[in-house]
């Protein structure tokens, strides 16, 4: 079976980041019509629009589904990550901040609970489609500390804390709606990427390459055929699942 969305409504969350343009472009590939949500204004070539409404904002989710009624697929894609850098600044662990500890939980975890509820709420009255929700590596491994410890930064660059704990929740609500909704004819589904080429330095890619089976990072071309199969007719009998595309890594 074909990943083939010809005629669906796809809304894709975190329209105008990292990743946000890659789903964006597969969805409108297999033929969904689809419509990003950011809270910047902007473009995204594929997206018939890019609506400006925050994940943490319920009223604005709202006001959306009112606009554009229940998406076939929903990706939960918007989150806020601190890809590792020299230029990214760096603190102990006992001086983060918890507003900012809270501010990753806010808008990875509960921006994807609110999308969820609004969105999914309607996909079950439908009785018919599929989330998929964009964890990461580090939602099942806890980052290693040596993988940076070459940047200079003093103190060293740290993960944020928050933000393995909140893709872990991202899992966590993944089983927990298939398992709700699973009746209703929704799947819901997590992909997590994990080592994907972005501007990382050579050493990091060298240290991460080290310890993955596949011997390399990924690419963005990687991420779109897991994210269409889950998003299709293809996975129709998957749901609850994390798919972990990171080379073998956690292996």
């Amino acid at each position: 079976m074909t990943a083939d969305l010809s005629g669906r409504l796809a809304l894709v969350t975190g329209a105008l980041g990292k990743l946000g343009p890659v789903w964006i472009e597969a969805l409108a590939g297999a033929g969904a019509r689809v419509v990003g949500v950011d809270v910047r204004a902007g473009e995204v070539d594929g997206a018939e629009s890019v609506e400006v409404a925050d994940v943490t904002d319920r009223e604005a989710l709202l006001a959306l589904r009112e606009r554009i009624g229940a998406p076939d697929v929903l990706v939960n894609n918007a989150g806020i990550d601190l890809p590792p850098s020299g230029d990214a600044g760096s603190q102990a662990i006992e001086d983060v901040p918890l507003d900012d500890f809270r501010r990753v939980l806010d808008v990875n975890l509960t921006g994807t609970f609110l999308a969820t509820q609004v969105f999914g709420s309607a996909m079950r009255d439908a009785g018919r489609g599929s989330i998929v929700n964009i964890g990461s590596l580090y939602a099942g491994i806890a980052p290693d500390p040596s993988m940076y410890d070459h940047l200079d930064l003093d103190p060293p660059f740290l993960k944020p804390p928050a933000y393995g704990a909140s893709k872990a929740g991202v899992v966590s609500l993944t089983r927990y709606f298939a398992r709700l909704w699973g009746p209703h004819g929704v799947r819901v589904n997590a992909l997590s990427p994990g080592g994907v080429l972005g501007g990382q330095d050579s050493e990091f890619v060298r240290k991460f390459t080290a310890r993955t089976p596949l011997r390399r990072l990924g690419e963005t071309a990687d991420l779109t055929g897991p994210l269409l199969f889950l998003a299709s007719d293809a996975s129709s009998y998957v749901t609850g699942h994390e798919l972990r595309v990171d080379g073998g890594f956690t292996a």
